[in-house]
């Protein structure tokens, strides 16, 4: 939301905006996504259910869907993106009528109503109500590691049925659930675009963001997957602006390698777990390994991963992106313009 609002504050294109928020989800999402297939490959093409959803990124709108067609696990958060992307044209008018004095009380209410939310889905909703984080690694004995993650097994995507957790369901995976939180980024871009957020010191947030992320430990599931690291990771993003807009980044942070990094960054982001999937299969699975050959495997999941992410952005997301502003400018005559410095 804050890199969004950040960006496209003063749009004047909505079509061109969602047409271009599209392209950047679904060239690499359907890459990473056909890896994960490759690396499972007994998959039941003729059991749509378990894959069409997922390829158009709406498989997080029905329970079932989500469980059965999750494929590359992290795309869950794609099909939000997209509910995002989408309706932050229809919202930007009003997010432009909030008074500038009034932007932190309304980042307040909104994080309140966000609590609301998630304590009526604690109450009402059927699910777990404990406090257990019941991770999937968490549930298998793993002295000798299995060939797959339960998500990327063919005998998962063979069920007849997934059961669900309605309540973990709706506080995680449903797209509506998560609005809100990318509106909250939003009226933060705008608080410090306005120069109505300040601070410049980034130890309090990074404290209260350590603070929140222990706090999810003692917290039921409908809480802890989101609720408490809202407002401490919306004051890190905002400080860290700040400073950057002062010159106050220091020179990491404006580096190549950080500027390689936020590049590859979405790739990365999707890539990881088809190749863990298929390290797993393929090299780890069957074998008992102590905390030096997990670390080991996890740090050369790590490279492989950003290796591919590179050749992903190198090769299909940025001249992808190019190409469709280059076509943009061409049909509408308009240049590149750089985008106005925030007030501060």
């Amino acid at each position: 939301g804050f890199i969004i609002f950040w960006s496209n504050h003063q749009m004047r294109e909505p079509v061109y905006y969602v047409l271009r928020r599209m392209l950047k989800l679904y060239p690499t999402h359907l890459i990473t996504a056909i890896m994960f297939v490759a690396v499972v490959w007994q998959f039941p093409w003729e059991r749509t259910a378990a894959w069409l959803p997922n390829f158009l990124l709406i498989h997080t709108w029905v329970p079932g869907w989500s469980q059965l067609g999750g494929l590359n696990v992290p795309s869950w958060s794609l099909a939000a993106e997209l509910l995002f992307y989408v309706s932050f044209p229809f919202f930007l008018p009003l997010v432009r009528k909030i008074p500038t004095h009034r932007l932190m009380a309304s980042i307040g209410a909104l994080f309140a109503a966000i609590v609301v939310l998630h304590l009526a889905y604690y109450l009402f909703t059927p699910g777990y109500k404990g406090i257990d984080n019941t991770f999937v690694p968490l549930l298998f004995d793993m002295d000798v590691s299995p060939p797959y993650d339960v998500h990327a097994a063919p005998a998962w995507f063979l069920l007849p049925e997934h059961g669900v957790d309605i309540g973990y369901y709706l506080s995680y995976t449903f797209p509506l659930s998560r609005l809100p939180e990318f509106f909250l980024g939003v009226l933060g871009a705008r608080a410090v675009i306005e120069g109505v957020w300040r601070n410049t010191k980034v130890w309090w947030p990074m404290v209260a963001l350590v603070a929140a992320v222990a706090l999810t430990w003692v917290l039921p599931v409908n809480f802890k997957m989101s609720v408490p690291m809202l407002l401490p990771v919306l004051a890190v993003v905002c400080t860290l602006a700040v400073r950057d807009m002062e010159g106050r980044s220091g020179p990491f942070m404006t580096s190549k390698v950080a500027i390689w990094g936020g590049n590859t960054s979405f790739a990365l982001y999707l890539v990881q777990f088809p190749v863990m999937a298929a390290l797993q299969k393929w090299v780890i699975a069957g074998g008992e390994y102590g905390f030096a050959g997990w670390l080991g495997f996890a740090l050369l999941a790590l490279v492989l991963s950003q290796v591919i992410a590179d050749l992903i952005f190198r090769f299909v997301d940025d001249p992808a992106m190019k190409a469709f502003g280059r076509y943009h400018r061409a049909r509408t005559g308009k240049k590149r313009i750089s985008a106005p410095r925030p007030r501060v």
